[in-house]
């Protein structure tokens, strides 16, 4: 696994500019504390919609509070979100894809059943409609999130463990005694664990688009508490006269989507040679 990632990093400076940014993403998502210049939540409505400068590198927004630091803060939101919901969404992906490949039968006609109802829905109408139904709490950002992702986890899942089930070293292990979860945890999971780290790496983008959907629509993080889809929501009104309100969060959420992107699409195994 190792020689492959080597491989993939070799000579691609796109995976090297994912791979950067995608390092810096949680190296200011850990320290936004210490990297913020003011406090997120101090308004001074004398400074309100002031571009950026030398005390505010980002500019401020319409109650004075500080655009870069309320960025970084962002980050934190944008990136905890992204990791929880991604926990969420291979949990269950894993688990349903996994039973349905190694099983067949009717468990597997049952999960696919599960797969094709949950796929007739559109994404974010799904999450939004998981979000609406629990209850408006933080914690249900992420859960409505996983939820409505573990879909393409399972059939990814499904199809791997169908190709592998018939190998020899899985049918020794079967003759061996072995329980079928011993075999599926123990035997296949770790086989199909690069695949599932670019499931995991393309999802963390989705995460992230979903997350900044469901602040824009006011049904995700709340005011004063910052995240990349509020601060656009608040500052797209007044694109024209304070630009860097909205600009700054939007670019955030373009470079991370594409770097996470960009890691997921140089760690995919099509792209290496074995």
């Amino acid at each position: 696994m190792w020689e492959r990632i080597q491989q993939t990093f070799r000579g691609n400076l796109l995976a090297w500019f994912g791979f950067f940014f995608v390092g810096l993403l949680i190296f200011v998502a850990v320290f936004a504390p210490q990297l913020a210049t003011y406090d997120i939540h101090e308004i001074d409505l004398s400074g309100r919609d002031q571009p950026p400068s030398r005390n505010h590198w980002m500019g401020t927004d319409d109650l004075g509070r500080d655009v870069y630091s309320r960025v970084l803060y962002g980050a934190r939101v944008s990136l905890t979100v992204g990791v929880l919901s991604q926990g969420v969404s291979l949990g269950v992906g894993i688990s349903l894809g996994m039973m349905a490949g190694f099983f067949r039968g009717w468990t597997d006609h049952l999960v696919m059943w599960l797969v094709n109802v949950v796929w007739a829905f559109p994404y974010l109408l799904l999450v939004l409609a998981i979000q609406i139904a629990l209850p408006n709490e933080p914690w249900t950002i992420f859960f409505a999130i996983g939820l409505a992702g573990w879909v393409p986890v399972a059939r990814i899942v499904r199809g791997e463990v169908l190709s592998l089930r018939e190998r020899e070293f899985i049918e020794a292990a079967r003759s061996l005694g072995f329980s079928p979860f011993r075999v599926m945890f123990r035997h296949i999971l770790p086989n199909i664990a690069p695949t599932l780290i670019v499931v995991a790496t393309l999802g963390l983008a989705t995460a992230i688009i979903a997350e900044a959907a469901l602040s824009f629509l006011g049904l995700g993080i709340q005011p004063p508490d910052p995240s990349w889809g509020n601060m656009i929501l608040s500052g797209y009104t007044k694109i024209r006269y304070a630009w860097w309100q909205a600009f700054f969060p939007s670019i955030a959420i373009m470079l991370s989507v594409l770097s996470f992107n960009l890691l997921g699409d140089a760690f995919s195994t099509r792209r290496i040679e074995v």
